[in-house]
């Protein structure tokens, strides 16, 4: 399994792209948008100065891992002739069910398809295909190339060989795979969604401000970051999404997204990439901010 094909070249795809390429696998980095691709190229070869500086790469490491992505903008020509494709677009059920369907209908028929999906059911997704045995959850954590962790969800018909294969995958590429079942959320955003929830709630009650939560949480707590700063990281419009998944999905109240967030992201204040949520992020702070977390 040498030859992945990455769907989506936004902050997800790209990390994926990047680490799948660092690790001399072949990459086609697949969007519509061409301009999207140049961007997430940019940012893999950003990143790979950085790590070039820390001396955790060489020189030559960075231009084999750019050598060895192309870019596509036809899905079609993206998924002709790789093992597997892990599907990186954005949280949105509909567009990942219409993906797999194209996914199934233009990859050869032994080909994996995975998702990166951080809370909707693999199950779900697998049903928009005529293999399901062959889909699979491989939910990446961001930024990509530096965190370890890889949830490995198996659908209700992923088979054991799938499963292995995946598994044995994602330890080639130094990552740590933890295998977990389909329920909506897994295990990551089961648990930090309702944290990141509450912080929000608790903001939004005026118990304390977004400096206070957070620096409670860090020094308290000893998180590397606090939920608040967290959720701009992650998107507020993605901490959202995931929120209502596990709110229909199990039919729980608690899971009940706080109305702050829901009038951010209606405002468009999606936190890091929209340049403002619960932090103010002008164009140089926010370089500063993203260094910061690949130091």
């Amino acid at each position: 399994m040498k030859n992945i094909a990455v769907i989506g070249a936004g902050t997800m795809g790209n990390g994926i792209a990047h680490t799948f390429a660092q690790f001399n696998f072949k990459v086609h980095l697949v969007d519509i948008s061409e301009v999207s691709l140049e961007k997430g190229m940019y940012t893999i070869a950003r990143n790979l100065d950085r790590m070039v500086a820390k001396e955790k790469i060489s020189e030559a490491d960075k231009l084999q891992t750019i050598n060895n992505i192309s870019t596509f903008t036809s899905l079609k020509e993206g998924v002709s002739n790789v093992d597997l494709v892990v599907e990186a677009a954005t949280e949105n059920e509909a567009l990942k069910t219409k993906i797999f369907k194209n996914l199934d209908e233009f990859s050869n028929e032994k080909t994996i398809l995975a998702t990166n999906t951080s809370s909707i059911s693999i199950t779900q997704i697998a049903a928009a295909t005529k293999r399901p045995d062959k889909v699979i959850g491989m939910h990446f954590m961001n930024p990509v190339p530096i965190m370890k962790l890889v949830e490995i969800i198996r659908g209700y018909n992923t088979s054991d060989a799938v499963m292995d294969t995946i598994v044995s995958l994602t330890q080639a590429i130094h990552k740590i795979p933890v295998e977990v079942n389909d329920y909506p959320g897994f295990v990551a955003n089961r648990i930090l969604m309702p944290m990141i929830n509450e912080s929000i709630e608790t903001l939004y009650n005026g118990v304390a401000g977004v400096n206070e939560i957070d620096t409670v949480m860090k020094l308290g707590m000893a998180h590397p970051m606090g939920p608040l700063q967290l959720a701009d990281f992650i998107g507020l419009d993605v901490c959202l999404s995931i929120l209502n998944v596990m709110y229909h999905g199990f039919k729980n109240p608690k899971y009940a997204p706080c109305p702050l967030l829901i009038n951010m992201v209606t405002a468009g204040k999606l936190g890091l990439k929209s340049g403002e949520g619960f932090y103010d992020y002008t164009e140089s702070r926010k370089a500063e901010k993203v260094a910061k977390m690949f130091s």
